[in-house]
């Protein structure tokens, strides 16, 4: 009897310690910031990701998770289901004027908190000056939420009365800006859209890749892809997160993890730069 009812006593013990376990899990996530990356961001690059958490948490005096996804859209509805409290996302009209999402910092390329799309081809082909030029080619979308590595191209080819779903031979998404331009350096591809920051980034770091490529063209200014947080994110760690940001260039540790993003650093957004990517949104929409 006195085995049975220890082994009862055991049972209880630990239905009662899974019961706990979700509301333990639970609390230990929320003392964290948890921030999602995408392909906007460098993400294979694991060792610039640990300085960037060592830096962010010395500032915030809290844990930062990092949570790496392979679409624009699966960090979003991360965001949807508060699973991430703030992420580096794209230009595009669902990020920018989401209401759902706030406006947090916007990177600084160049001393400008804007970047272009640049139309890629293989460094063999010497004749192609715009996408005009690529009708009936296969061309490498990044993503369907990508203002340059979908938007742009469409829009253009839109804009002169043609049909960007028939105009091209064959399209496909990469998933990654590194991705499509190395669709193209193969020669998977004959063209693709890229962000400039990314280019130019790949031909620091990987030149004998981005050499096997040539800018065909280079478009406006378009406002750099910002941080954005959940409108459930509390304010005060709101600000202190937005403020670690903006301060990273006057840090030195900082400043050593903006150098290997090839960054400058991070201001305040500004909505205003982002209403050409809605405006093109609208034109696509027929609206």
């Amino acid at each position: 009897m006195l085995q049975v009812h220890m082994k009862l006593k055991r049972l209880m013990s630990l239905l009662a310690a899974l019961i706990l376990l979700p509301a333990s899990i639970h609390a230990f996530a929320s003392d964290q910031v948890r921030i999602g990356l995408t392909p906007t961001f460098l993400n294979e690059r694991h060792a610039l990701i640990a300085d960037w958490r060592a830096y962010l948490e010395r500032k915030l005096k809290q844990p930062v998770t990092f949570v790496l996804r392979d679409s624009y859209q699966e960090t979003m509805e991360l965001l949807h289901q508060q699973r991430i409290d703030v992420a580096w996302l794209c230009d595009c009209p669902h990020v920018t004027s989401n209401p759902d999402f706030r406006l947090l910092a916007t990177p600084l390329f160049h001393g400008r908190p804007y970047y272009r799309s640049y139309l890629i081809v293989p460094e063999s082909d010497r004749t192609t000056r715009t996408i005009f030029d690529l009708k009936g080619k296969v061309f490498a979308f990044t993503d369907p939420y990508s203002n340059v590595g979908y938007l742009v191209p469409r829009f253009e080819i839109k804009q002169s009365g043609a049909n960007p779903d028939t105009f091209f031979r064959r399209t496909f998404f990469t998933r990654s800006q590194r991705k499509s331009i190395e669709a193209v350096a193969v020669g998977v591809a004959d063209a693709a859209s890229v962000n400039s920051y990314i280019w130019d980034t790949m031909n620091r770091q990987a030149p004998a890749l981005t050499g096997r490529t040539r800018i065909a063209s280079r478009s406006q200014e378009y406002g750099f892809p910002p941080f954005v947080a959940d409108h459930l994110f509390p304010e005060k760690d709101f600000v202190r997160l937005q403020q670690a940001l903006i301060e990273m260039s006057g840090d030195k540790q900082g400043r050593t993890v903006l150098e290997k993003m090839n960054l400058d650093g991070f201001v305040s957004p500004r909505a205003e730069i982002y209403r050409d990517v809605q405006d093109m949104v609208r034109f696509m929409q027929g609206s």
